[in-house]
């Protein structure tokens, strides 16, 4: 105790001395040669959202959280200044008064009772990190106070404390202790939360609110017993504010969007502010929608999310995935190359419409095709004969979109994608009738960004993240009527089992061996994708994107709004026609090498198609034929069944279970075959 007196006695004897040489030469240029400590401290890198709300924060490189001051609340500054420095305004760096009266104090009860250091003499102690107990300490942060004085205004030296004032723990700066234990920013406080803050730094550690309650609240109080003394709150607001309870938790600092947080960080490593697109809340809601949809899936699966508005091509959420105890979870899956499955089929069938290949009521053969030993199935390995495009598309059939994209070549379609600003790999390089089922490889962000295009009407949709992002020129890739078509059909779908039915346009995919399930959709102003998987390309059985992402993909969407936004009407120029009233040309699609096939108006078997599997029922199996001239004759396995029929849809009887050659023959002996198996 007696060198604590000591050592306040030749403080105060040192400044005497200093202030009767205040106006020598001599003493000016030892204060002028003062070396003063760094000025620029690293502080915390944030992350921001659209509304300027923290979506992550990063630690300084010791550990710290030191996040920059920002706006404070000036009732805050008022009782800091009342109870630590009520001088600060107006002495040099060091106050003579304080320093005499702690002096005068400590001789006179033989401790010490209270402490002479200015806020500019704690902020050189801060900036330092020495300690106050011997005088030669005491000394030096006179001298760079008096210095720091000369170099910076009080608006900075105030900056620079509320910047490094401890706050316990890893807790350095107002703005810090604000968010880990109120979880608001400084702006505006009560008085019970100024008090708290202006008594922490004293003794940070002893006054732990998470650690040490009791003494927190202690120490509160006695704070705003002083404001009360000093006339600086009114009894009640003192009343009142003595009741609040002390906080008794640190919280944790925001978190979100780590994916999305780190890439930020990784493109622009200087800045320590990222001003994003994202919307805090909606990626709130979706973060807890992937950790809920995950539960009960096989170990190692990941869900990943995107949403952005297509009009702007602001991304407004982003889930890169679950971060997983194997680490791969850190892989952001919105980048990561995967197959679409089904998901680019909407895409051929647009650009179907445009070359005027086909309309959505033309009709097309679901039939067995192979081109070059390329022979695709459909899903459930069935075929269903000949159908109009809207339900070719809606059933996801996988024949007759080959067919389209045999007719329109693969690197036509290679050449749209890349127009409409998606960055596709094909395995090898070239690009075959494969990459209409999945055969490539493609990012969430890509898909997301294809079928903004198609919800702006066929326009290229740039996606941007970061507020300051310019807008980008976008391009066509497929005229307004043909993505409106496509749009159409997409929305006539029907939702998921137990999803509200709206009119959201939406399509899903899966992708060989289950590696990927898929589901995008668009209304009037948002466009999201969904992706399950495993980042590692292993298979995870039993996953459809039906099944698996669309129904989360309808969860996203009410998690976004409360209802959708409708999608515009049809452009003028969309044909808008019936079957019947279609052009010749289109009513049918006639795929490449049609020429050499037999005349139009040759019989066609309409139902069973060729190598469907067909239950036989009660009264035998219905056929139909389609063109050609009546009577026809029908025949199976080379058998007479039906003779001189004259209607196109019959029942043929005495059929027996196994594998079938049905035949029929028209009036003119042009004949039709089809091979099926009769369960």
């Amino acid at each position: 105790m007696r060198s604590n007196r000591l050592s306040t006695a030749l403080v105060a004897l040192v400044l005497a001395l200093g202030a009767g040489a205040g106006a020598r030469d001599g003493w000016e240029a030892w204060v002028a040669a003062t070396e003063l400590p760094p000025l620029v401290s690293e502080t915390s890198v944030e992350v921001r959202d659209r509304a300027g709300d923290l979506l992550r924060v990063y630690t300084v490189a010791d550990g710290r959280w030191r996040l920059a001051p920002g706006a404070v609340d000036p009732r805050f500054t008022e009782m800091l200044l009342a109870y630590e420095d009520r001088r600060f305004l107006h002495h040099s760096g060091v106050d003579a008064r304080a320093l005499l009266r702690a002096v005068a104090q400590a001789a006179w009860h033989g401790r010490v009772v209270s402490g002479g250091s200015t806020l500019t003499m704690q902020v050189a102690r801060l900036l330092e990190e020495s300690g106050t107990g011997r005088w030669s300490g005491k000394l030096r942060q006179m001298r760079v106070a008096w210095a720091l004085e000369r170099h910076l205004s009080k608006a900075e030296i105030l900056r620079l404390y509320l910047l490094h004032a401890p706050y316990g723990g890893n807790l350095e700066g107002l703005r810090a202790a604000t968010l880990s234990y109120f979880g608001k920013e400084p702006a505006r406080l009560t008085p019970a939360e100024r008090a708290l803050l202006v008594a922490l730094p004293q003794a940070p550690e002893a006054r732990r609110p998470d650690r040490h309650p009791e003494a927190a609240r202690a120490a509160r109080d006695r704070v705003l017993a002083r404001m009360a003394r000093d006339g600086l709150l009114p009894p009640d607001a003192v009343q009142a504010a003595l009741r609040d309870p002390a906080p008794a938790r640190r919280r944790v600092f925001p978190a979100l969007a780590p994916h999305m947080a780190d890439r930020a960080r990784a493109e622009a490593p200087l800045a320590p502010v990222h001003d994003l697109t994202l919307d805090g809340a909606l990626q709130a809601a979706l973060e807890r929608l992937a950790q809920q949809s995950l539960r009960g899936q096989p170990g190692g699966v990941s869900l990943a999310v995107l949403v952005a508005d297509h009009r702007s091509g602001a991304v407004l959420a982003s889930v890169g995935g679950s971060y997983s105890e194997t680490g791969q979870g850190f892989v952001d899956m919105t980048r990561a190359l995967r197959s679409p499955g089904s998901t680019l089929k909407p895409l051929v069938y647009g650009m179907a419409f445009d070359e005027g290949l086909a309309h959505p009521e033309t009709m097309i053969d679901d039939r067995p095709v192979s081109f070059d030993g390329y022979a695709p199935q459909n899903f459930d390995g069935s075929f269903r004969g000949e159908i109009r495009v809207t339900e070719a598309l809606q059933l996801s059939l996988n024949t007759p979109v080959v067919q389209l994209a045999d007719a329109l070549g693969p690197e036509t379609i290679m050449a749209r994608l890349r127009r409409a600003g998606v960055a596709a790999e094909v395995p090898g390089g070239r690009p075959g009738l494969a990459i209409t089922l999945g055969g490539l490889g493609m990012t969430l962000e890509d898909l997301t960004r294809l079928y903004a295009g198609l919800a702006e009407g066929g326009e290229a949709r740039a996606l941007h993240w970061r507020m300051e992002s310019a807008e980008a020129p976008s391009r066509r890739f497929l005229s307004r009527a043909a993505a409106w078509q496509v749009g159409h059909i997409l929305a006539g779908l029907a939702p998921p089992p137990g999803a509200p039915r709206n009119r959201l346009a939406y399509k899903t995919g899966t992708s060989y061996g289950h590696r990927d399930a898929w589901a995008v959709g668009f209304d009037g102003q948002h466009v999201a994708a969904v992706w399950i998987g495993r980042p590692d390309g292993t298979p995870v059985p039993g996953a459809f994107g039906a099944e698996a992402a669309a129904p989360i993909l309808f969860e996203v969407f009410q998690r976004l709004k409360p209802t959708l936004d409708p999608l515009p009407p049809p452009p003028p120029e969309t044909l808008m026609l019936s079957a019947a009233a279609l052009p010749a040309p289109l009513q049918r699609f006639r795929p490449r090498g049609a020429v050499f096939a037999a005349p139009a108006d040759a019989p066609v078997v309409a139902f069973p198609p060729d190598g469907a599997r067909v239950p036989l029922g009660a009264q035998g199996l219905v056929a139909k034929v389609r063109e050609g001239r009546p009577p026809f004759t029908w025949l199976a396995n080379g058998r007479p069944l039906l003779t001189g029929a004259r209607g196109r849809e019959v029942i043929l009887d005495g059929l027996e279970a196994g594998f079938a050659d049905l035949a029929v023959i028209d009036a003119e002996g042009r004949a039709a075959r089809v091979s099926v198996r009769l369960e």
